[in-house]
């Protein structure tokens, strides 16, 4: 509610009808007015905008995901939900910062379908020492090295801990991939920079100093001191940074190796994002906690657990481990680290819960090396019934095209539709165009529309490219 602080008569005015069904007197007791007074034409604004974003989204979706990413940078939940959009729905892939690439805000890269994470979106890394950085870096050129960065910064606007973070979360990976490494050199380089700034301020440039003018790379025949070599971080205590400082896995996920285990145990699972149409029976996850709070029951006082699982999208949904499951699974209930989970999913209070039953460590040496999409197809089986479906296979289409390879190096995976009629079945080949890049994600977004379809290796007879199973089909799905 508003109160009316002063009135003045305009005379006869052009008006907007708000569409009350009795009468236009909104005034109540005291000269107080309802707050929700305002006419259509506020509608008619939002709209607008919504069509204006949805045009954006879906003729420009790198661009309008990085200024989305930007606008909210400040808000981890967010981006992280908005970096599993880009992932898993778009196709868009999300580069870790560069510390010669990245600029303050998300940016998207030039002529690829991929976007530039912005440094403002690092932890411990603040506005000004991000502008110092890009000052310097527009001004001098790229950096070829720790040392060169920190010789040619101002190491009070950019200290010691803004270095951390920025080499800890992969912006210093394509300068020196050893992030380990970089921990350790900063102890010595940045009391090196320290001891030449100062040298430099009182007038004692050295001999290299004088034979190379001096300038912001002066250095190049002084070797920078370096502390011992050691070995790199595990890949999941750099995971654990990335997370850590940035919010998200961007370098790699954890889940990716644990699918590919079970994946070649051959064990059936169900996605997260899947479970209401599972619920209430027997299922399998492949997930990680990001949350684990130990409670009492209320009846006998024994210990369960309240859990929260997330998976490789993003996906968070709340799981519960009461009393006796507790007492079997309590050693596995570890954040952040995959696993196996046996449950049932139900609804409480209208949201989507799990009731853990049991939990598997997943053996990561049968993981394996990722397998190379050369070797594999997308296999969709279609039965005669929904090949007539106009509709439905219009859907497939566009799936098809979205998560297509612009050229031969990107579009690695051919699709293959195995026709199911009463002749019995045909193996069919969509044409090249549709070969697809991201196939796990289209596979993902082509069973939402009841289709049974896998990624499999490619079957031996399809390795001839003159066999008579492999039979290539006009470019469009529907003919």
């Amino acid at each position: 509610m508003v109160k009316i602080i002063a009135r003045k008569s305009l005379g006869v005015q052009p008006v907007y009808d708000i569409g009350v069904a009795k009468d236009h007197n909104f005034l109540v007791a005291d000269q107080f007015v309802a707050s929700n007074c305002f006419n259509k034409s506020h509608s008619t604004a939002y709209a607008y905008v919504t069509y204006q974003t949805a045009f954006l989204k879906a003729n420009y979706p790198v661009e309008y995901m990085a200024a989305l990413l930007t606008a909210n940078s400040g808000d981890q939940d967010k981006v992280t939900k908005y970096l599993s959009n880009c992932e898993q729905t778009l196709s868009i892939k999300v580069e870790p910062p560069d510390i010669n690439r990245s600029n303050i805000n998300f940016t998207p890269v030039m002529g690829q379908k991929s976007i530039l994470f912005g440094l403002s979106a690092i932890k411990n890394v603040g506005e000004g020492a991000i502008e110092a950085i890009l000052s310097i870096r527009q001004e001098g050129g790229e950096f070829s090295s720790l040392a060169d960065l920190c010789q040619r910064i101002n190491l009070q606007s950019v200290n010691s801990r803004n270095l951390e973070s920025l080499i800890k979360c992969g912006a210093f990976d394509k300068i020196e991939p050893n992030r380990q490494q970089l921990i350790n050199d900063l102890e010595v380089v940045v009391p090196w920079a320290q001891k030449r700034a100062k040298e430099k301020a009182v007038g004692q440039a050295n001999l290299f100093d004088l034979m190379s003018g001096g300038g912001a790379k002066a250095n190049s025949f002084e070797a920078a001191p370096k502390a011992p070599a050691v070995n790199d971080f595990t890949a999941q205590e750099r995971l654990q940074f990335e997370l850590e400082l940035l919010g998200v896995y961007v370098s790699d996920h954890p889940l990716k190796p644990a699918e590919r285990s079970i994946r070649r145990q051959q064990i059936e699972t169900v996605k997260l994002r899947e479970i209401d149409k599972h619920l209430r029976k027997p299922i399998k996850l492949v997930v990680m906690l990001q949350e684990v709070k130990i409670t009492q029951t209320k009846k006998d006082n024994k210990a369960m657990a309240i859990l929260k699982l997330t998976s490789i999208d993003g996906m968070i949904v709340p799981a519960v481990a009461f009393a006796d499951t507790y007492e079997k699974v309590k050693d596995l209930l570890s954040v952040n680290v995959p696993i196996l989970v046996h449950g049932k999913a139900g609804r409480r209070d209208e949201e989507l819960q799990v009731v853990v039953e049991d939990i598997e460590a997943i053996d990561m040496s049968l993981a394996g090396e990722e397998e190379e999409s050369d070797d594999r197809i997308a296999l969709v089986k279609i039965d005669m019934e929904t090949l007539k479906d106009e509709r439905q296979m219009q859907q497939l289409q566009t799936i098809l095209e979205e998560y297509a390879g612009v050229d031969e190096e990107t579009a690695k995976t051919p699709v293959y539709a195995l026709i199911e009629s009463d002749a019995g079945r045909r193996l069919v080949r969509f044409g090249q165009q549709f070969a697809l890049e991201a196939e796990e994600l289209a596979i993902d977004r082509i069973a939402t529309l009841g289709f049974n379809a896998k990624v499999r290796s490619m079957p031996p007879e399809l390795r001839d490219v003159n066999s008579d199973n492999a039979i290539e089909e006009e470019p469009n799905p529907q003919s």
